[in-house]
């Protein structure tokens, strides 16, 4: 089946209880065993739901993997994953990762001895450089957060590969739908499903897809001693989510790409970050890699933090807000908001400025997208 179908049809659809075709909440902590040592699949909703079971197998056949599993958070997905990792280990992650991500690696992860460099994973020369003997993990974002940095997927697998370092994708930006980077040779990949997946603001969540059987077993372990996994209401959420995320996908890049449009060369915005442009440094790299550029772009405001404020009081259609992907249009300020988990020295090292400005551009009329920008852009 291709994309558009499996978005509606994958997970064991429809319900093999009754045949009902939207599924079903199994809003259920536990299950009855037919006897004892006997059950019909399931005994307790943390270790497995079949509500869950659907959304973890549809993510895990939209990406091309091995199986999915389905967390409470983005973060949560993040968490367990990490676990994978003992005292000692050696992370490498890119430099503009997302905030919650940097803090994990920075301030919880390495009080449990595990130690992590971050750096710009643009360059073979520097990652190579950057691993030790006791690296185990190679982290990367691509599009990155907030600076849409593109990562060359099947050279960081490469690298890992002739190493015997695990490789994990924060697929979050892209979705499978532009990206898929198992196909790329990547043993992991996580989703903050609250984005585009979901698509719709309503529900927190995550996602881990993995690529052998090893890995499976690992993470289904870790999922139920750790219990970070989602509800079955938030999983119905995010199923639900996950049936329009073709058009979605589609329309928020049309948008985008209009938007880009019209930053591009205004007056008033610095630079724009979208590796849609030609003269984005890793257009060449997506259009190899991905089907789209998706539906995120950042800019900078050519005179700071004045402007930014400026801009984000006027406002209208776009909302002033946290988290992304979803049908209604929002901004935020990276350096208080996404990525306030960062030191000031380090964000600016890696190119998140005081004057980045994050657009999750929804769904609405372009042209009414394109007036709010306009009349927020004006000078005070």
């Amino acid at each position: 089946m291709r994309f558009e179908t499996q978005a509606i049809h994958a997970g064991n659809r429809p319900d093999q209880t009754f045949g009902a075709l939207s599924v079903p909440i199994y809003q259920t902590s536990t299950f009855v065993f037919e006897d004892v040592g006997k059950t019909r699949g399931y005994d307790y909703s943390r270790t497995a739901n079949p509500t869950r079971k659907v959304l973890e197998d549809t993510v895990a056949q939209l990406e091309g993997g091995k199986a999915g599993f389905a967390f409470a958070t983005g973060m949560a997905a993040e968490a367990t994953v990490a676990h994978l990792l003992k005292p000692g280990d050696h992370v490498i992650s890119g430099d503009d990762v997302y905030g919650g991500t940097y803090r994990l690696f920075q301030n919880v992860v390495q009080d449990f001895g595990v130690e992590c460099t971050f750096l710009r994973m643009d360059s073979r020369e520097r990652i190579e450089d950057a691993i030790r003997p006791n690296t185990r993990m190679l982290w990367l974002e691509t599009p990155s957060n907030p600076l849409l940095n593109i990562v060359d997927v099947e050279m960081v697998a490469d690298i890992a590969r002739r190493r015997n370092i695990l490789t994990v994708a924060d697929n979050t930006f892209a979705t499978p739908y532009f990206l898929r980077p198992i196909e790329y040779g990547v043993d992991l990949v996580v989703h903050s499903t609250t984005k585009y997946l979901n698509g719709h603001c309503d529900v927190v969540g995550g996602a881990v897809v993995t690529t052998t059987d090893d890995l499976t077993q690992r993470i289904q372990f870790l999922l139920n001693a750790m219990g970070t996994c989602a509800s079955p209401f938030d999983c119905w959420l995010v199923l639900r989510g996950i049936e329009t995320l073709p058009v979605r996908m589609k329309q928020h890049e049309e948008n985008a790409l209009a938007v880009v449009s019209f930053l591009n060369g205004h007056p008033e915005v610095e630079r724009v970050f979208y590796p849609g442009l030609d003269s984005h440094p890793g257009h060449e790299i997506a259009k190899e890699q991905m089907r789209g550029f998706g539906g995120v772009v950042s800019f900078e405001t050519r005179r700071g933090i004045t402007a930014v404020n400026a801009f984000l009081k006027r406002m209208e259609i776009f909302s002033l807000a946290e988290s992304l992907g979803g049908v209604a249009s929002l901004a935020e300020y990276p350096a208080t908001m996404s990525h306030a988990s960062m030191p000031e020295d380090f964000r600016k090292r890696a190119g998140i400025t005081d004057g980045l400005i994050r657009l999750s551009v929804g769904l609405e009329n372009i042209d009414d997208l394109i007036d709010d920008l306009r009349q927020a852009l004006e000078p005070s």
